[in-house]
């Protein structure tokens, strides 16, 4: 069964706990929203899943209600006891590991298998480095669905010429497809943040959009949008040249936002 926001005030009055602001906790207290999370990330008995951020284990529930394999990573050592003991009564079904998933080594982690799927509720000062370090360096991970504030989900998932657009976008695009496939109300969470949530579906590409090297794409990528508001001849100055502009496709007086990941790939291309 999963948690009730008053089950949930009970659960964390029993343990002498509260919601951490430092580490931006905000719990999933809605069986019918965690349920939903679980469906829209398709998880059924044969998966393997990853649950970063798994806090009073709501949304840990309704994964081991699927018969799905489920790792739980947590940080916060103040609810590892909680999840210990639904761990104990889920024998061989659920692992918890006490740790940050910004610093885990996840080849020891994840071992041997390559299909992992990755649901998390993540706080907004993690989430795009989190996701970014994932797709760069987690290639077992195959998708995910995270739980984000409702702007960052949009940056996730931006197409180029619009506002939301930036560097985040165009590595998620390299590596993966994303959309948006639900929102998330304030109401379902203790406590209630400001603001929507976005619930954001990326899925990893068999080989990545573009063949070019990513690190050399993504670091002319980032120079450029430091600089967003202006022309990519300006941005780019002593890096890229008005020829390899030419070779590239890539009108010069463009700015960033106006380029999509198939751009860059050419623009890098030139550079060699």
């Amino acid at each position: 069964m999963t948690l009730t926001r008053r089950e949930a005030s009970d659960l964390l009055a029993t343990h002498g706990l509260a919601p951490s602001r430092a580490l931006g906790q905000n719990f999933v207290v809605d069986a019918n929203t965690v349920r939903r999370i679980a469906s829209l990330a398709e998880i059924d008995s044969h998966d393997r899943v990853i649950e970063i951020g798994a806090g009073l284990g709501s949304l840990t529930r309704a994964l081991l209600e699927t018969g799905a394999q489920v790792l739980a990573i947590e940080v916060d050592r103040g609810l590892i006891p909680i999840l210990r003991e639904l761990e104990a009564d889920n024998p061989g079904q659920l692992r918890v590991i006490e740790a940050d998933a910004m610093k885990i080594g996840w080849s020891d982690v994840l071992g041997e298998h390559t299909d992992w799927k990755l649901i998390a509720n993540l706080p907004y000062n993690v989430a795009t480095p989190l996701v970014a370090d994932l797709l760069d360096g987690v290639p077992q991970i195959k998708s995910m669905l995270v739980m984000v504030q409702h702007e960052v989900g949009e940056r996730m998932v931006a197409a180029p010429r619009t506002d939301a657009f930036g560097a985040l976008s165009v590595k998620i695009s390299y590596w993966a497809q994303a959309r948006i496939v639900g929102t998330v109300s304030p109401q379902v969470f203790l406590p209630r943040p400001k603001v929507n949530s976005a619930l954001v579906k990326i899925d990893r590409r068999t080989s990545p959009a573009v063949s070019t090297d990513p690190q050399r794409m993504f670091t002319l990528v980032r120079t450029a949008f430091g600089q967003r508001r202006k022309m990519l001849r300006r941005s780019l100055a002593g890096v890229v040249s008005e020829e390899q502009f030419l070779q590239a496709g890539v009108a010069s007086d463009a700015r960033p936002e106006e380029l999509g990941v198939e751009d860059w790939g050419r623009l890098c291309q030139a550079l060699s």
